[in-house]
């Protein structure tokens, strides 16, 4: 687990901020006396629905056998109980405490969804125990039946409290803290509560739950717009139809092909990116990161767009001066990032290749017309940055959106119209590639500045 800190696209204060307002006991309070009924009451309600049901299968490894019951691991698993409930009081202000009782209650409500519709079941028998290991897997089978597996809300509940105290504990704690909450994610197997298909499921619920209530920004939900642009619907469908084609390839292939999943699960946010959220969708903040439960959902389709950045700029030049200390190039390596006092990062789908203190994010998204308003921000922030020297300007590859800012920023600053504004960068970097919707964002950018 990443250490998460606040998300804000526009480097804003966020929440979990110093703030002056007093920490929110009472409502911490509150929110603790709906969230624990509401817990028992719903995992209940799914254990019962199951119970009553003869057709209750069950997703289970053949190596799974192999996994040792350890019963002094029942004492993490059951810790979570205890960091649960202490984790609301942890919460600096309201802002931040109802973000993470969000969480939680979408963690709950996702998981138990799953349990009613697609309920399986755990296929393995305990020991017999006595002493405190078995005082206490006795206290956990009075309300916990072998039901209500995947997606394993122990899991999801773990990723969220995972984030939550990794921000707020003495740097000292942090390692025996990643080592604790590790345990608990194991102990899972090894209480014989969970088999392993549950576990990716479970941190799959708690990223989504992250990225659906994200720290110092709106939720996606509240950004919900279909998209204007054409374009923009069209690779919606295109990356809609990738997440089907993985996730059908997933039940062909069965077993370790499930993994093709998280491919699917990567495509359909891309494809909800674009057809909606837009460029916010990657949440990607202005310090170039992007916020853990966004880069975790989208792994498998960040890795194969690195490898793809990679094959298209072997052999490319490094940056190239444009004019009067402005640079051009795709996302960069950090030797050569560490040239420029000021790395301006437009590409929304990767995180940034350079330290925070280097980059201002201004994420657009890929293969589609920017927006002027965009354009005119980054031609701003090119303008300001420059105070401080060289700026490197960069996209995925460097073909579009960063010669699009850059030319807008010639535009409004050195050049008589939008011709001699391309003419200026292709004169040093031929690889620029601006279809007739950019060029017509730029002109646009430009003249409404003028005015």
């Amino acid at each position: 687990m990443t250490l998460e800190r606040p998300y804000s696209p526009d480097g804003l204060a966020t929440a979990g901020a110093a703030t002056a307002e007093p920490r929110p006991w009472r409502r911490a309070a509150l929110w603790l006396a709906f969230l624990g009924p509401f817990f028992f009451a719903s995992y209940g309600l799914a254990n019962y629905l199951a119970s009553q049901r003869s057709d209750v299968g069950a997703v289970v490894f053949s190596w799974e056998s192999a996994i040792p019951f350890i019963p002094w691991t029942i004492i993490p698993y059951w810790s979570i109980d205890l960091l649960y409930g202490l984790s609301v009081f942890l919460c600096a202000s309201r802002a931040e405490l109802d973000t993470h009782a969000r969480r939680l209650l979408t963690c709950q409500i996702g998981a138990v969804t799953c349990f009613i519709l697609f309920p399986l079941r755990f296929t393995f028998g305990r020991p017999a125990l006595s002493g405190t290991p078995g005082f206490m897997f006795d206290a956990l089978a009075s309300f916990d039946k072998p039901f209500n597996q995947a997606p394993s809300l122990h899991i999801a509940l773990l990723v969220v409290l995972w984030a939550i105290y990794a921000r707020h504990v003495p740097r000292w704690l942090i390692w025996p803290l990643h080592f604790w909450f590790a345990l608990i994610g194991v102990s899972v197997l090894t209480t014989y509560q969970h088999h392993f298909f549950d576990l990716p499921t479970g941190a799959a619920v708690g990223f989504l739950a992250l990225w659906l209530w994200p720290d110092g920004a709106p939720s996606p939900i509240a950004r919900l717009r279909l998209a204007s642009d054409l374009k923009r619907r069209r690779l919606a469908v295109c990356y809609l139809a990738g997440a089907a084609l993985a996730a059908a390839a997933a039940l062909l292939i069965g077993g370790w092909g499930w993994w093709l999943f998280w491919l699917s699960l990567a495509l359909m946010l891309v494809a909800l990116n674009y057809g909606f959220f837009g460029p916010e969708g990657f949440q990607k903040g202005a310090d170039g990161r992007m916020t853990p439960g966004a880069a975790a959902l989208l792994l498998p389709y960040l890795l194969a767009a690195r490898i793809n950045g990679w094959l298209w700029r072997r052999g490319r030049r490094d940056a190239v001066e444009i004019r009067d200390g402005v640079h051009i190039s795709g996302l960069p390596r950090r030797r050569e990032a560490a040239r420029f006092p000021t790395v301006i990062d437009l590409c929304a789908e990767l995180p940034a290749t350079v330290p925070p203190g280097h980059c201002w994010a201004r994420p657009m998204l890929d293969l589609v017309a920017p927006e002027p308003a965009a354009l005119r921000e980054a031609a701003l922030t090119i303008e300001q940055a420059r105070q401080r020297g060289p700026v490197l300007v960069c996209c995925a590859l460097g073909f579009s959106r960063s010669a699009a800012a850059i030319a807008t920023w010639l535009l409004l600053h050195h050049v008589p119209g939008l011709d001699a504004a391309i003419a200026e960068i292709k004169r040093v970097w031929p690889h620029l590639r601006l279809d007739p919707g950019a060029l017509a964002a730029i002109d646009q950018a430009g003249r409404r500045a003028a005015r």
